[in-house]
């Protein structure tokens, strides 16, 4: 962007600028931003700086070019009393923010490393079904156990972004994305404990067939042939004759995990079964299972997309196959623009949405992209708290290169929930 040094006794309403200054060291939200009123002039005329830089192309107004002239007037309706009052007002808006970010900050570390813990733990288990199958079922109990529990007794829920995962260990990340997902979902709809615990315990395990299946057919990147295609459907079959082996697996799981790819139009495998032929649970499992699939898919073959546009198209293309009120919960929990998401503000900045509470989905926090902050020090704003919405969701391939190194989108989306919330 073509950006030019402005005196500030020249700057007028309409001016697009950046101030010269880190974030903590002004008043305002954002250290770019456009001039809204006479105010904003003054606060900054205020801020002991010669000059600022104006951003040609975002400006609808340009700077006086006689830089003899006085510094602008307010309105009579303000003085510099009124002025100070308003800085001092920013200021501790400011702090509040600062506060709030913190401990933003503190609830994603939280959710991160019980993410972290979670998915090892899942890693561990999934690798000894075969050797210590008892062992794995115990270890997967206890940890559906442990997150059965964070959602029951949570009043809020936060949703974070989790960091990039690889499609190496896509299925132990899938199979915690699923999880976790079903069961957020499964307390939405006041399903009890023993159906959250019964739907974690299926989610963990719904994939476990395919370490039956050819490691060539999992890691092939061009589409799979009609033989390989229809091996690959078997995985089902495959997860219950590998539960079928252990007696302490729940038989209703078992069920769902038969299940999980079959659709509502009779369009599904292995079986072929409709409808009421499916039961509730596993409809609701099938739903999240898509769309993880979609954002992580475990077939080389297939690419991943991005949040917004895995829920628009389950919305669209799969509501005559898949449950379309389970659908819609799924939209409802992780907001229109799910975490995860490059979207660009009213404003004009970009940012990627790293998290949404279970009670103002509205208001996603989002980190700010900006080339003048380094990105480990970059605003994290919540929208509850400033004036700003979103305008459009961006395709991350589309993004500039120095805008898509910044904010990193996810090329694999893993999510994971801090129940202590905010």
């Amino acid at each position: 962007m073509n950006e030019i040094k402005v005196s500030v006794k020249n700057l007028q309403i309409g001016n697009y600028i950046r101030l010269p200054l880190t974030w903590h060291k002004h008043p305002f939200l954002l250290s770019n931003f456009m001039i809204k009123n006479e105010e904003q002039i003054k606060i900054i005329q205020q801020l002991e700086l010669e000059y600022v830089f104006l951003v040609v192309e975002k400006s609808e107004t340009l700077p006086k070019k006689n830089e003899s002239e006085e510094i602008i007037q307010l309105s009579e309706e303000y003085n510099n009393e009124d002025i100070t009052d308003l800085q001092i007002k920013m200021h501790s808006e400011k702090l509040s923010r600062i506060e709030q970010l913190q401990k933003y900050k503190r609830s994603q570390k939280r959710a991160e490393e019980t993410f972290k813990h979670s998915f090892s733990q899942v890693r561990g288990l999934i690798n000894k079904l075969q050797t210590r199958p008892l062992n794995a079922i115990h270890e997967a109990r206890e940890l559906i156990d442990y997150i059965s529990k964070q959602l029951i007794n949570a009043d809020q829920i936060t949703l974070h972004l989790m960091d990039d995962s690889t499609r190496e260990e896509g299925l132990y990340y899938h199979s915690l994305n699923v999880a976790t997902l079903s069961m957020l979902i499964a307390k939405q709809c006041n399903k009890s404990e023993f159906e959250m615990k019964l739907i974690g315990m299926a989610a963990i395990f719904h994939d476990i067939g395919k370490i039956k299946l050819p490691t060539q057919i999992l890691r092939k990147t061009e589409p799979l042939t009609k033989p390989e295609e229809n091996l690959y459907q078997m995985h089902p079959v495959y997860g219950l004759r590998l539960l079928d082996l252990m007696p302490n697996f729940p038989d209703q799981a078992k069920e769902i995990i038969l299940q999980h790819h079959e659709r509502l139009d009779g369009s599904g495998y292995p079986t072929g079964v409709a409808g009421d032929q499916i039961n509730d649970l596993t409809q609701l499992l099938s739903v999240i299972d898509e769309y993880d699939y979609i954002c992580n898919p475990l077939l080389r073959a297939k690419q991943p997309v991005p949040p917004y546009t895995a829920l628009s198209f389950l919305f669209k293309h799969r509501s005559q196959k898949l449950n379309k009120r389970y659908i819609q919960l799924l939209i409802k929990q992780l907001g229109i623009y799910p975490p995860g998401c490059v979207v660009e503000l009213s404003n004009g900045h970009v940012g990627l949405i790293m998290s949404v509470n279970s009670e103002r989905l509205l208001y996603p926090k989002l980190m700010i992209y900006d080339p003048h902050v380094p990105r480990d020090k970059a605003a994290i704003i919540d929208l509850e708290h400033v004036s700003l919405s979103i305008k459009r969701a961006l395709q991350p391939s589309r993004l500039p290169k120095e805008i898509f190194n910044y904010l990193s989108p996810r090329t694999c989306t893993s999510y994971f929930f801090d129940a202590v919330g905010e």
